[in-house]
């Protein structure tokens, strides 16, 4: 498979090299020339060298853990788990089996990180309460025109028969609607919180799925003012003095 060669993935491959290989060539020069002092400027460019090489080194293991996590989610998406392999995971991500295995260990771990929404839950709930509405309107149409998918939509479209589809809506009702609920006060808060969810997925699937035409194009500042406040309204514990 030609994911498995180095020389199909440029900056992840070459990136490593290329950094350590100029300090090296220049360490190696500098000791051939027989000069006891170094070559000006030498010690002040080595130290930041390896920074720059291991952020780029980071960003790039974030690149590809995140290419294998959105090929799962799209094979995951259209066909039964026990019919996806691993090297259909990697030629979707354009990566090589191995380097699946090096970041997630098994085709079992891999998909239970599929299957789990808590990452994608810490970003849609991360606001203070009374601006939350606005908030998770503005992720999901961030996520959608920024990144081209929501996560969190994945319990929309993602085949729910079998023991995978109840370990998806349990972890769903779980790490998404229950934690939102636990942040609101009142005796109907878990229902307002199935609201508020439902209301967002609702407009994910409008914009992501139907791919309608004025709510992909309208900014997004006036889509959170116009539907923020129908997630807020849920949010916001009903008045008990009426």
């Amino acid at each position: 498979m030609r994911g498995v060669s180095t020389s199909s993935h440029g900056p992840s491959a070459a990136a490593p090299g290329s950094v350590s290989s100029g300090p090296a060539a220049g360490a190696s020069r500098s000791a051939s020339s027989g000069s006891g002092a170094p070559a000006q400027g030498s010690e002040s460019s080595a130290p930041t060298a390896a920074p720059i090489g291991a952020g780029a080194g980071r960003r790039d293991a974030e690149a590809t853990r995140g290419a294998i996590l959105r090929a799962a989610r799209y094979l995951l998406a259209r066909h039964a788990h026990a019919d996806i392999t691993l090297k259909a995971v990697a030629e979707r991500a354009g990566v090589s089996a191995p380097l699946v295995l090096k970041y997630f260990g098994n085709k079992d771990a891999l998909f239970a990180r599929v299957m789990s929404f808590d990452t994608d839950a810490e970003a849609l709930l991360d606001a203070p309460l009374d601006d939350l509405g606005r908030h998770m309107v503005r992720h999901v149409l961030l996520s959608q025109r920024e990144l081209g998918a929501d996560p969190i939509l994945r319990i929309v479209f993602a085949p729910l028969q079998g023991e995978h589809g109840d370990v998806l809506r349990a972890n769903f009702r779980g790490q998404v609607t229950a934690r939102l609920a636990a942040r609101l006060s009142g005796p109907d808060a878990a229902l307002r919180a199935e609201l508020a969810v439902a209301t967002v997925l609702g407009l994910g699937v409008m914009v992501g799925i139907a791919r309608g035409d004025q709510v992909r194009t309208v900014p997004v500042d006036d889509l959170v003012e116009r539907y923020g406040p129908t997630v807020q309204a849920h949010l916001t514990a009903p008045r008990t003095d009426r």
